[in-house]
């Protein structure tokens, strides 16, 4: 039986491992954890937080994810949308305020805070 999410992969073109970091630690507040080094030689980051985390691979033929995306519960949402000015509300999600933004390169990412 499945006990719990492990990791979300998402895709991300050669070369945009800076603006990767920029985002999921500079604005998400997540901190890069190293990758073993046989994967590390593949680029891309992962990222860890409490209870979540992220893959980045790196996808030659790269399309972000524009319906497919995680959903991330976080704890000040109005705090991160003062750094993310492009994100777009939805409130039709009951229990929870919401919204709707793109990493650096444009995967979808949804931020949920209970209500």
């Amino acid at each position: 039986m499945i006990t719990a999410l492990h990791h979300v992969q998402l895709a991300a073109p050669p070369g945009s491992e800076p603006e990767l970091r920029a985002f999921y630690e500079g604005v998400l507040g997540l901190r890069e954890v190293s990758k073993p080094p046989e994967l590390a030689k593949r680029g891309g980051a992962w990222f860890r937080g409490d209870g979540v985390e992220v893959h980045l691979g790196i996808e030659e033929d790269f399309r972000p994810a524009r319906k497919a995306h995680p959903g991330f519960l976080v704890d000040d949402l109005d705090a991160l949308v003062a750094k993310l000015p492009a994100a777009v509300p939805d409130d039709l999600f009951p229990g929870y305020r919401r919204v709707y933004v793109t990493d650096p390169v444009g995967n979808r990412i949804e931020l949920l805070q209970a209500i």
